[in-house]
């Protein structure tokens, strides 16, 4: 079962999806999921579509939600502030630990992209965390930066945009409005991949909070719960570096797999071979009983 559900997190109402496996006993806890999207996306692009059914069919209650700023959430459209997200998604955590069928403490949560670098960071700062799934994510914002902008002179350029944001807060009291590709790079043939309800402008002070995010800071309390790190071997959005990167910060219990063959949408349906990897994972860690 499919249903549309609202959580307020600080004055801000998000939306979600909320999937309900069937076959729950009365009384029965089980572990859950909750997912969140890459950067500007929302809870209908191509990864969450694919992935919240598929956990729910396994058995886990899975809810999928539009981060503030994007889908149907409220907040200023476009306003993507890491920080802000990971209190979001901490707010996500303590309603879905009240929600029926849930175990408390098995909430597990799966980001995608900057999703993942949000949920390394709440992961590793919020206790009531179970374990952290990061797709295509990324522990530096300033190390992921320059390895997206690795061409002569385009991090330079990067670092013009953030003084050129700064001076015109000062003079005008507003951020600069950005292309969503000056912040993140994407090759022609993978925009196909965003949702239709991406968001293509962001102000300056997205480039800039997203150049000063570091999970890879938190992501050792994240221990003694588990993480898995999944990355495509040759990703041409977020280089595959940013999750080698993190899982050398990590502590045991870790795993990484990086994914050939796949580029950075790897959640996308079709991609069977990471949903085989997930499942084992979740065997080990989280099975369902029965």
């Amino acid at each position: 079962m499919e249903q549309k559900v609202t959580i307020q997190s600080d004055g801000i109402e998000l939306i979600g999806s909320l999937h309900t496996p069937g076959g729950l006993k009365p009384g029965e806890k089980r572990p859950a999921f909750i997912t969140t999207h890459g950067f500007g996306g929302s809870r209908i692009d191509g990864s969450m579509a694919a992935v919240a059914p598929q956990l729910c069919d396994w058995g886990y209650t899975t809810l999928r939600y539009d981060s503030r700023g994007c889908g149907e959430s409220g907040g200023e459209r476009g306003r993507i502030i890491p920080m802000d997200q990971v209190g979001d998604l901490g707010n996500v955590v303590k309603w879905m630990a009240g929600q029926e069928g849930v175990d408390p403490d098995k909430i597990i949560i799966l980001g995608d992209s900057l999703g993942a670098a949000v949920s390394l960071y709440t992961g590793g700062t919020n206790p009531d965390v179970a374990a952290v799934v990061a797709v295509g994510g990324w522990g530096n914002g300033t190390a992921k930066i320059k390895l997206q902008h690795a061409g002569p002179g385009e991090y330079d350029k990067y670092l013009d945009m953030l003084e050129r944001n700064k001076a015109h807060k000062a003079q005008t009291g507003k951020s600069l409005m950005v292309s969503r590709f000056d912040i993140v790079p994407i090759p022609e043939h993978l925009r196909a991949g965003l949702p239709t309800d991406a968001i293509m402008e962001f102000p300056g002070d997205t480039a800039q909070a997203i150049h000063d995010f570091r999970p890879i800071d938190v992501i050792g309390n994240l221990a003694p719960r588990p993480l898995l790190l999944l990355h495509a071997s040759r990703d041409r959005v977020t280089p595959t570096e940013a999750s080698i990167e993190v899982f050398g910060y990590a502590k045991l219990p870790k795993d990484m797999m990086l994914l050939s063959d796949l580029d950075h949408f790897p959640l996308a349906a079709g991609n069977d071979r990471i949903y085989d990897i997930l499942r084992g994972w979740l065997n080990i860690h989280f099975p369902i009983e029965g």
